[in-house]
């Protein structure tokens, strides 16, 4: 009679065991798994210490804003914005190295799935060379060569036992498969995180260098003398009125032409918010600053306040119409760095105000891709981005009048808020 040896698969499995395990530690000897839990937890706490540094340089950044149109404010301002930048290029540089860490993690445990999965497949493989030897023999067959009906019944159970065994392994098997696509779907989109941060801290040191050139254009303007500061504000505020005023008067003509019948169903989720987490500083409509701040007191935007270098993304699939800097041409008197995205749901949206552009006029670009990086160019207070949404049928880019450059973005602004 033939009979499920215990003893041998056992052993053939513990040996398989062994030999695995032995090319794994030949293989990741020099660190254990352990040791990366620790670094990932180390890497973990400095990010977060670096990022509460940032937020707290932005809560005295907001601060000085608050506190009057000086010299000495604006000096502090950039200040603060340079650490800030410099702040932000370690928190990149720490993650990169986290992420680096955890996809090494993530190494081990598929190797542990695997070796699992080859543990399960072997003994797979001897359930069913017990049952090929159980199909060559009939029913008839057993009964007839046992001497008793209690053997019969016994090598009756040991059959079912293998069946019912065979199919334990495979349901396993079947999780441990899923599990492993997992955790390599999750590796690759580490390894995606690692080259989008790499590209962020590659721009974030371009930033930190224009902040640097933006302090020196500043004492050289001002030569530090307070009246040539308060002299280069005062022209500074007349010419930012004029602009906003003309942007006023063409966009309060365009909502008039607005046809809500080709417009998306206002809804949370038809467009992301173009920064995570960020916090909304001004509402859009009639507000509290438009009143006294815009000819026709009216905020065609949202405004989202965030750490100067942080990563903003598409709203939605769409074409980049313009991406322009209008400080070329009006320092600090409009929209400054701005980019415009026409979408297939006839809707325009527009960032504005950004410390660097990452996209060019014609990029097709898909909802949630990196397009730019929070700044405080043109008419802005300090870092924020500007966000506007637009009936695309109403939008234009066209030549300024009062000397803003070729590009002047403007149309039939709506709330970006019935879309996000």
């Amino acid at each position: 009679m033939v009979k499920l040896n215990i003893k041998n698969l056992l052993y053939f499995i513990f040996s398989f065991l062994c030999l695995v395990l032995l090319s794994n530690f030949i293989v990741f000897a020099a660190e254990t798994p352990e040791d990366l839990k620790e670094s990932i937890n180390s890497k973990t706490e400095n990010l977060q210490e670096i990022n509460q540094k940032i937020l707290q340089t932005q809560k005295e950044l907001e601060e000085t804003e608050q506190k009057g149109k000086t010299l000495q404010n604006e000096i502090k301002q950039t200040n603060y914005r340079l650490n800030q930048i410099d702040l932000s290029i370690k928190s990149s540089e720490i993650n990169i190295d986290k992420l680096g860490l955890e996809i090494k993690s993530l190494g081990y445990d598929i190797n542990d799935i695997r070796i699992r999965s080859n543990l399960k497949k072997a003994g797979i493989g001897q359930f069913l060379k017990e049952i090929q030897k159980k199909d060559n023999e009939s029913l008839l067959v057993i009964f007839l060569k046992n001497k008793s009906l209690a053997e019969n019944l016994s090598e009756l159970e040991q059959l079912e036992e293998i069946n019912s065994g065979l199919a334990n392994e495979v349901d396993e098997l079947q999780i441990l498969t899923n599990e492993l696509t997992s955790k390599l779907n999750l590796t690759s989109e580490k390894k995606s995180d690692v080259e989008q941060e790499n590209k962020n801290l590659k721009n974030k040191k371009i930033i930190a260098s224009n902040q640097k050139v933006e302090k020196n254009n500043l004492l050289a303007q001002t030569k530090n003398q307070e009246k040539l500061y308060q002299n280069l504000i005062s022209s500074l505020e007349k010419e930012q009125k004029a602009i906003a005023d003309q942007i006023e008067e063409l966009e309060a003509e365009l909502r008039l032409k607005i046809d809500p019948s080709l417009l998306p169903t206002p809804r949370p989720g038809v467009l992301e918010y173009p920064v995570a987490g960020a916090r909304l500083t001004q509402g859009y409509g009639a507000t509290a600053f438009a009143k006294y701040g815009y000819k026709g007191q009216w905020h065609n935007g949202l405004d989202f306040a965030a750490p100067l270098g942080t990563p903003m993304v598409a709203a939605e699939d769409g074409i980049v119409l313009a991406a322009w800097n209008q400080d070329e041409y009006c320092y600090r008197g409009a929209y400054g760095k701005f980019i415009a995205i026409e979408h297939n749901n006839n809707l325009t949206t527009l960032y504005t105000h950004l410390s660097l552009m990452v996209v060019n006029e014609g990029d097709q670009v898909k909802r949630g891709d990196v397009i730019g990086y929070v700044g405080n160019t043109g008419y802005s207070t300090g870092p924020h981005v500007h966000f506007g949404v637009y009936a695309s049928a109403t939008f234009r880019i066209a030549p300024s009048k009062l000397n803003c450059g070729p590009k002047m973005p403007y149309g039939g602004d709506l709330d970006p808020g019935d879309y996000l």
